[in-house]
């Protein structure tokens, strides 16, 4: 079927009107001295991207010559990742009011943004790897946006990792397109099979190692902590919930696949990888002083329980394929994602808030978890909003957080994998101690300073996120629903 250009603004209506805006919002960056409106319309584009991408047609097929699908895999990240720059724009109205470089950052995100929607879509490793730069690309300059030491210490490190993981990814795939001679992941791993050997070894080894940098898994991890304590925080609640699940729904589309297609017994080497990247991740966040490192950690832990898909997938596919539970750990570690994402945003918002009460106090260490102390009495809104970010983080009912851990906790047990069940229970139970060391600093302690007006911004982003985690959390049938049949899409 020939599609016209209308029916590709329908099925990429969102990617298309946020890379006309960016054009739009680059010439005005020219003439406007007063640049606070470049936010409002960035926040305005996403609503519509939104609401675009929810509206688009799942059942067209490949697009673009073959190079892009829209199906419910590819929106339900997109929705991720346009929710996730929502709430950051929102926050940057504060944080960026009356900056005169404001419409650099409001660009650069959205950049990042049509970057991650393109990988999310792609069925091939060109688009795949031409989407996953744009997003990388634009990341790196926004952790050193604010261009203080420490921001450009923290990009520096996050580009030359980057940089070396980009490398290695791009080696893997020349490798499979070499063995193959297609671009196209499905024909890659079904011509895999037939040219299965070491060089199709190494080719994956290549582009596990390119991706589990993106995810932050073990070893590839190193990054992670040193670059979201020193980027802007509003940065950092991107990277983290945003630019990390870029990664996984690239790690999906093409290891998932390529594995699956293999039938290798793979999944034992995957399920110590995941065992170590939560426990390590946990283990390390309990010493960490600094709040916005201690969640750094945080992250790193929830990249191993979300990983723990393709544990359970690797098991069903061993001896026989067991469709229903590979469906039932990829769903498992969607709906991971989604209330990692909002509870991980507003939980560096809130970080972001308490980093402001410091430095306008003239604290050093502004992340240090001594400046939240009282923070009930100082800020009660940034407080609570905190408290339930938190408790979504520990998987505590009725949060979004709560679903998703359940979910990935049932996965594994339906799945036989008993000892990651229980592995990964404990680990919960650990990150308990350092969440609730937060908690117990904000409504036990005496106030660090006098009750401050919480800047708007801020606010109207972390009552999004909350409103998010909450309805997640207590109507999570339609976000499963959907889950599933993202997950379905793989395993066709």
């Amino acid at each position: 079927m020939t599609l016209g250009f209308g029916d590709y603004l329908s099925l990429l209506g969102g990617e298309s009107l946020l890379t006309g805006l960016v054009m739009v919002m680059v010439l005005l960056g020219l003439y406007l001295k007063n640049k606070n409106i470049q936010g409002y319309l960035a926040l305005a584009g996403l609503a519509v991207a939104l609401i675009l991408t929810i509206g688009a047609d799942r059942t067209m097929g490949p697009i673009f010559f073959g190079t892009m699908e829209v199906d419910p895999l590819s929106q339900f990240f997109k929705l991720v990742f346009i929710s996730v720059s929502l709430i950051v724009v929102l926050a940057g109205l504060s944080r960026y009011k009356d900056s005169p470089s404001q419409d650099e950052f409001y660009i650069l995100l959205l950049l990042a943004t049509i970057g991650m929607m393109v990988v999310a879509s792609s069925i091939d490793i060109l688009t795949l790897w031409v989407g996953f730069e744009l997003a990388s690309l634009s990341t790196y300059a926004m952790a050193a946006f604010d261009k203080e030491k420490k921001n450009l210490e923290a990009a520096m490190k996050y580009f030359i990792f980057g940089a070396t993981s980009s490398a290695a990814m791009l080696f893997g795939f020349s490798l499979l397109y070499g063995l193959t001679g297609t671009t196209k992941i499905a024909e890659i791993a079904a011509a895999s099979i037939e040219t299965m050997g070491p060089a199709t070894l190494v080719a994956l080894i290549f582009v596990v190692a390119g991706f589990g940098f993106k995810m932050a898994l073990v070893p590839f991890h190193m990054w992670a902590p040193d670059t979201y304590e020193g980027a802007p925080t509003v940065v950092t609640a991107f990277l983290a919930a945003g630019s990390k699940k870029m990664g996984f729904v690239a790690a999906f589309k093409v290891i998932l696949i390529a594995l699956m297609a293999l039938r290798l017994e793979w999944f034992m080497a995957f399920a110590v990888l995941v065992a170590i990247t939560m426990t390590l991740g946990n283990v390390v966040a309990i010493w960490q002083k600094s709040v916005k490192r201690m969640l750094a950690y945080s992250s790193v832990a929830y990249a191993g329980y979300i990983a723990i898909a393709f544990v359970v997938v690797g098991a069903a596919n061993n001896g026989g394929f067991d469709i229903a539970v590979a469906q039932g750990g990829l769903a498992a570690s969607l709906m991971l994602i989604l209330g990692h994402a909002f509870s991980k945003t507003g939980a560096f918002i809130a970080v972001a808030v308490v980093g402001y009460m410091a430095l306008r106090e003239g604290k050093d260490n502004p992340d240090d978890i001594e400046h939240y102390a009282g923070l009930g009495r100082r800020a009660p809104i940034t407080a609570f909003c905190m408290l339930v970010f938190i408790f979504s983080l520990s998987g505590i009912p009725p949060t979004a957080g709560f679903i998703g851990k359940l979910l990935v906790w049932g996965s594994t047990i339906d799945s036989g994998l008993i000892w990651l069940g229980v592995l990964f229970a404990l680990n919960s139970a650990l990150s308990l101690y350092y969440y609730l060391r937060v908690i117990m600093y904000m409504y036990m302690k005496e106030p660090a300073g006098a009750k401050i007006i919480e800047p708007r911004g801020y606010v109207a982003a972390m009552v999004v996120a909350l409103v998010a985690v909450f309805y997640i959390g207590l109507f999570p049938q339609a976000f499963v629903d959907f889950a599933y049949s993202a997950a379905a899409v793989l395993l066709h």
